[in-house]
């Protein structure tokens, strides 16, 4: 078979695809509706995770697991565009780690709102100004981000679904390494590369910025200045990149979450991970009284993080995170245990474990 004729094939196997891609965007409109009526939410993470298992069994290897994922993200996120206008706040400016979070999570069929700080994502959806809202709120290097774990404790919103993504984080200037007097970053950036920072320029200045991209917009407009933050905001903003892989950790990963105003659904088949905020009494032995009934239930407790309760001086929340649905009978069975043995306790969201 001539090279003409496999082309004429691949032209008619587009042609079917495109058919069977309109058939489910068509399909998914028939949903939506059915959503609308019933005063359901069009995004579902726990469906979506379900769609990825599917797919990756039935795909047994024969396409790259990676390009499997990225074409049907883009496919989920046309239908999810035909089924309701969706709007997504995310943690701005343009070309952020968050804002590549956020595509990855709903691909590029949905309308998307940079914002200047994590409290105004927060507000954005509350208000119903969007539908949902994307935020960092760990590192794997660097730790918690403190102001997401704040507005967490302190919001009516839910976590609805989550994001890894790798960090690569590069110096990014006009100018030459020798040349670099000031780097400036988001303190989380800074955190991530200090070790490189020490060793490769000892004698500059750190500022922190609300943002990497805050940053790369500095370096464009002064060659003494270095950012440190991604290639696509490099690209974006047409800045050269140093060095690149200046992360301490190569293994460097954030995880992001996603918000909303209703508890996502439980899906059965799907593995979940909830959140949760406790506030607990100031009495010897109280940590571990709350932790006991973790493992009396036999749940897998995947985080736990302090925070001051910014109200009440010298009071802490707990931020735990944990593997199982706020419906399963066993985290009830703990949280039952819980009461009357705490101050307070608040369910942050259940939500897919995947990645």
């Amino acid at each position: 078979m001539d090279k003409d004729s496999i082309r004429k094939e691949i032209d008619t196997i587009d042609t079917q695809i495109l058919n069977l891609l309109e058939e489910r965007v068509a399909r998914a409109k028939a949903i939506g509706r059915i959503k609308v009526e019933k005063g359901e939410d069009v995004f579902d993470s726990g469906r979506e995770s379900l769609v990825f298992k599917r797919l990756l069994e039935k795909n047994a290897g024969r396409i790259p697991e990676g390009a499997l994922k990225a074409i049907y993200r883009e496919i989920i996120s046309v239908s999810i565009a035909s089924e309701k206008k969706l709007v997504v706040s995310y943690l701005g400016p343009k070309a952020t780690f968050t804002q590549q979070a956020a595509v990855k999570s709903f691909g590029s069929s949905v309308d998307y709102r940079p914002m200047p700080s994590i409290p105004d994502v927060f507000a954005s959806v509350d208000s119903g100004e969007t539908n949902y809202g994307v935020i960092p709120i760990e590192n794997s290097t660097d730790g918690a981000v403190i102001h997401s774990m704040d507005m967490l404790a302190e919001s009516s919103l839910y976590i609805v679904g989550q994001i890894y993504i790798p960090i690569e984080q590069c110096l990014i200037s006009r100018g030459t390494l020798e040349s670099i007097r000031k780097v400036c970053s988001k303190d989380q950036a800074i955190g991530q590369s200090r070790e490189w920072l020490r060793r490769h320029l000892p004698d500059a200045e750190i500022e922190y910025v609300d943002s990497t991209t805050t940053a790369v917009k500095m370096a464009a407009e002064n060659p003494e200045i270095a950012a440190v933050g991604s290639v696509v905001a490099a690209e974006y903003y047409d800045v050269p990149v140093v060095e690149c892989g200046i992360q301490d950790r190569k293994n460097n990963q954030t995880r992001f979450l996603v918000i909303g105003k209703k508890p996502m659904p439980k899906s059965d088949g799907v593995k979940y991970k909830t959140s949760i905020v406790m506030s607990i009494k100031h009495q010897p032995g109280a940590l571990y009284g709350v932790l006991l009934p973790f493992g009396m239930n036999a749940i897998n407790l995947t985080r736990i993080e302090s925070r001051p309760d910014r109200k009440t001086p010298w009071s802490y929340y707990f931020f735990v995170d944990f593997e199982g649905h706020w419906e399963d009978a066993n985290v009830k069975s703990a949280i039952e245990h819980l009461q009357g043995s705490i101050d307070m306790v608040k369910w942050l969201g259940s939500y897919p474990m995947g990645k």
